[in-house]
């Protein structure tokens, strides 16, 4: 291996020889890669046995797989076996091997004193067999199509989609994953802040944002730094998905793909998922490559504010009989690539399939935003409600803040304060504010607050208003095609304090609808009640 990214192919790859004793696996780090240093901490971090360089060099192997053709793979001895890096062959690199060759396909790197020096390439598809030999004939010759295990995994994790949305507090948002290669053509080098952005304009409470980043980006910046330049759209809620593993369940849940010209979005499209491009254009994207057919076929959007239109038309464009031109024998490739491996081995086959198992749940970096700015309109009894980050230049009614998260500025303006309840497994020695008296609390230490209120569950809330005095809204969830769906409770509280403000007289024991975007639920405001009051945060 030579980077993080051939890695995780490899180890997409490995389920082939699972519950097999005889097959005993060892990893090496082929140098001159400016992107091992995270295969190497990813490696440990798997608990997976290496072996130096030069002791893999001294030693002959039975089987040797690799999936990067660069760097010195022909010098290890044994039978070789050669898999794509990605999804095809859809780009060129700059400064890399031949000029307007496909990364991967490139005689420079394929042959070792004129001839290939693979065994066995272990191919997604018939195209990517006629692409090899237009640029190798004997390396095609010895080209074996097996479909892509990745794939097969994505696949496998379909049913969990609704699990993995659980895990990233997705709801009934639509989960909108923006997707960067590397290098200087991708999205993160071009549009650096377009995340951001998203994470800014798109309402809170109808979008969540989601940023994949190509391995060797995690591996060129590291992880502290890119926590500082996200820092801001991390705060606003923008998830970053780790580089492996995590990135694959985020497209398994996503609703929508925003992307430039690297290949993860085909496997989104083999999905279903819809798909929008955003590619600046450029020398790297091959033409006539599954990617560039892809991008052709998607709606494009230039600035953050047509993207809600370009979701619309990637709704109604079904892209998978392109990505079908990318990967044959979906669902079987774990099968097809175990015979060709046995045969080199020279070992008869294991007993059974081998089933490619889906991806873990995620657990990004992502925080859950503590302040925000609500814009509110009030039509009667109904209140629709759009939330923003506290920074966004959208405009507003009023500001938003959870206790004690959102720091002292945003503390000592808002208008609304809200607390959830804390977790019931608590030290047995504690001293805790009772829902009433820090509501009061809340309004005496916060001049500016008009309405403090405690979230005691997703459908229960404890709010006490200076204009109307204390009141317990209870949360009617919206039931639809067989599934419950409840708003943020904190977004009931700004939708309440909104229609308040609105009303004259009396207000016990109405009824509000808070319309968030995805949901409109039915609020009913009554009269507190004394174990809401006596409720420990």
């Amino acid at each position: 291996m030579r980077s993080a990214g051939a890695l995780h192919r490899l180890l997409d790859v490995l389920p082939v020889f699972e519950g097999d004793p005889r097959v005993v696996t060892r990893f090496t780090l082929v140098p001159g890669s400016d992107f091992g240093l995270d295969a190497l901490a990813a490696l440990e971090r798997s608990g997976a046995r290496t072996v130096r360089w030069d002791d893999a060099l001294a030693a002959r192997h039975d089987l040797i797989l690799a999936a990067s053709p660069k760097g010195g793979i022909h010098r290890l001895s044994g039978p070789r076996v050669l898999l794509p890096h990605g999804a095809g062959f859809n780009k060129s690199v700059h400064g890399d091997g031949s000029h307007g060759t496909p990364s991967g396909l490139d005689p420079h790197y394929l042959h070792f004193r004129g001839r290939p020096w693979a065994d066995l390439h272990a191919l997604a598809h018939e195209e990517q067999v006629a692409r090899l030999e237009s640029r190798s004939p004997l390396a095609a010759s010895r080209s074996v199509v097996v479909g892509d295990p990745t794939l097969d995994r994505l696949l496998a994790s379909a049913p969990h989609r609704d699990d993995y949305r659980d895990a990233l507090g997705t709801g009934p948002r639509r989960l909108v994953v923006v997707t960067s290669t590397w290098g200087p053509e991708s999205l993160l080098a071009r549009r650096p802040g377009l995340a951001a952005e998203l994470t800014e304009l798109l309402p809170h409470d109808g979008f969540q944002v989601a940023l994949v980043l190509h391995p060797n980006e995690h591996s060129a910046l590291g992880a502290f730094d890119l926590s500082r330049r996200l820092g801001p759209a991390l705060a606003a809620g923008l998830l970053l998905a780790a580089p492996y593993e995590e990135w694959a369940a985020l497209l398994v849940a996503a609703d929508a793909v925003v992307t430039d010209h690297g290949s993860t979005a085909l496997y989104a499209a083999a999905l279903g998922v819809p798909v929008v491009n955003a590619y600046d254009g450029g020398d790297e994207l091959l033409p006539g490559s599954p990617m560039a057919r892809l991008l052709d076929s998607s709606p494009r959007f230039t600035t953050a504010a047509s993207l809600e239109g370009a979701l619309r038309s990637a709704r109604s464009t079904d892209n998978r009989a392109l990505a079908a031109d990318a990967f044959a024998h979906q669902g079987g490739a774990l099968t097809r690539l175990r015979e060709q491996l046995y045969r080199l081995l020279g070992l008869t086959l294991p007993p059974g399939a081998p089933d490619p198992p889906a991806f873990p749940r995620p657990a990004p970096a992502f925080r859950r935003p503590h302040a925000l700015a609500v814009r509110a309109t009030v039509t009667g009894d109904r209140v629709a409600v759009a939330r923003f980050p506290a920074h966004s230049s959208q405009p507003a009614h009023h500001l938003a803040a959870e206790y004690p998260g959102a720091g002292p500025r945003a503390l000592q303006s808002a208008a609304v304060l809200w607390r959830r309840a804390g977790d019931r497994a608590a030290p047995l020695q504690r001293t805790a504010w009772t829902a009433g008296g820090w509501t009061a609390h809340a309004l005496e230490e916060s001049p500016a607050c008009r309405t403090a209120a405690a979230v005691l569950a997703r459908d229960r809330v404890l709010l006490r208003s200076r204009s109307a005095g204390l009141l317990t809204a209870r949360v009617e969830p919206c039931r639809s095609g067989g599934r419950v769906s409840y708003p943020d409770p904190s977004a009931v509280v700004s939708a309440v304090y909104a229609w308040l403000g609105a009303r004259t007289g009396h207000t016990a024991a109405a009824t509000v609808v808070c319309d968030t975007g995805p949901v409109a639920v039915r609020v009913h405001l009554d009269s507190v009640r004394r174990d809401d009051l006596d409720y420990e945060l």
